[in-house]
């Protein structure tokens, strides 16, 4: 009677039997290479606009809070947020509230701006000198608005980089005059590039005084007076967000006499990240699962193949149990197989899902980034996927009766 084989024989029997079969072997792991490809290019992609997401959220400052009006119902329902955010809740924070260091209040208007025969179509803020502190943002030639811009409501204008290239081109700028809403503007500013907040290109934008934005273009609400888009505050402290974010409520609710539901809205940086944490978490998830039906598939497919490989090899299986193999050993071959198959198929989707993601993060910007833990997660999975599906062909070749086997020979 023959002797029984070692797994390291095994092993080299079952390597020496895929080689002989190469092109087969290279089909069946394809499965496998793209559904290992497709969860780490995927899982990399939500995690990119993950950390992109709280890259730009970075930038506002952690203890930066926004006053914006409307409650969360009317946003979630898309309603027209009123208009009863109004100047004087400015002033009062900034005098009332002891735990707010700057507050900058802010309307924001799409309008055309022109130079000569350039034109396009911006976002213009009327802000006020806090702004550039309480933001985080950056002048990179000239000067921001003051406060003699402001008490004197003169027609000035700070522009971003990209809107500067947009109507000067190469030119400085600097000291030219610009038409907004068909009203002229000296330019006295550049900002320095910020970015992207949300989707929306902050380098694209127009800034000038407060004062002039109401008197201008804008003009005032007559049953509120001067309304604003949004209040950015700065707090003394991150320490100090919470108790700031309390004591601007309640001060708001006050002022606007509320007894029941909120007219206004106050957000931290925190409370955006989570927010934005928790979409792409699920967005993660999602773009994960459906790398991971690719990654069935491949492994139905090892199946598949396998089956078709118990029916061609019944001759082999019949005279192997014939000369003293045991069924153990025909199933110990075969889950080999599958399982060389199915993890040299996810070290190869590996590389080329990793190869995917850092092309990704190089060309686009999109931060697209993978952990090893992903990675090895991805390729143990889809060990495991080759060795559930090895199972069945394995079993059906290891009962085959050699007598029945050594019959069609």
């Amino acid at each position: 009677m023959a002797r029984n084989l070692s797994l390291a024989e095994t092993l080299l029997m079952s390597v020496k039997t895929l080689r002989s079969n190469r092109l087969r072997s290279l089909l069946t792991m394809l499965g496998i290479v793209i559904g290992n490809a497709s969860v780490i290019t995927l899982v990399g992609v939500g995690r990119g606009a993950q950390n992109l997401a709280e890259e730009q959220l970075s930038n506002l400052g952690a203890n930066v809070l926004f006053v914006v009006p409307g409650n969360n119902d009317t946003r979630r329902r898309g309603v027209a947020f009123p208009k009863n955010l109004v100047i004087e809740d400015a002033e009062a924070i900034k005098e009332q509230v002891p735990t707010v260091k700057r507050v900058a209040p802010q309307i924001t208007s799409s309008e055309v701006i022109q130079f000569q025969n350039r034109s396009t179509t911006s976002s213009v803020s009327g802000v006020t000198p806090s702004f550039l502190t309480v933001r985080s943002f950056d002048i990179s030639n000239g000067r921001f608005i003051t406060n003699q811009d402001i008490s004197s409501a003169r027609s000035v204008v700070v522009i971003g980089p990209d809107l500067k290239k947009k109507l000067f081109a190469t030119r400085k700028g600097l000291g030219e005059t610009i038409r907004i809403k068909d009203q002229a503007f000296e330019v006295i500013g550049v900002m320095a590039p910020k970015g992207a907040v949300f989707g929306s290109n902050q380098d694209k934008n127009a800034y000038i005084p407060l004062t002039t934005m109401t008197s201008r273009l804008t003009g005032r609400d007559p049953t509120y007076g001067v309304s604003l888009s949004f209040i950015s505050i700065e707090a003394n402290n991150e320490r100090s967000t919470r108790a700031a974010k309390f004591q601007i409520t309640n001060l708001l609710r006050q002022r606007h006499k509320i007894i029941r539901d909120d007219d206004f809205a106050v957000r931290s940086q925190k409370d955006a990240l989570q927010i934005v944490s928790t979409i792409t978490g699920g967005l993660t998830l999602m773009l994960g699962a459906i790398g991971g039906i690719s990654l069935l598939v491949g492994g139905i497919g090892i199946m598949n193949i396998m089956l078709v490989s118990v029916s061609e090899r019944t001759e082999e299986i019949g005279l192997r149990k014939a000369l003293g193999a045991r069924s153990s050993d025909v199933l110990t071959q075969f889950l080999l197989e599958a399982l060389i198959l199915s993890i040299l198929g996810g070290v190869i989707g590996t590389v080329v899902g990793v190869g995917t993601v850092t092309a990704l993060a190089i060309i686009t910007p999109l931060p697209a980034t993978i952990g090893l833990q992903t990675i090895f997660t991805t390729v143990t999975l889809s060990g495991s996927i080759g060795l559930f599906f090895g199972v069945i062909p394995a079993k059906r070749a290891a009962v085959l009766d050699p007598i029945v086997a050594l019959r069609s020979l």
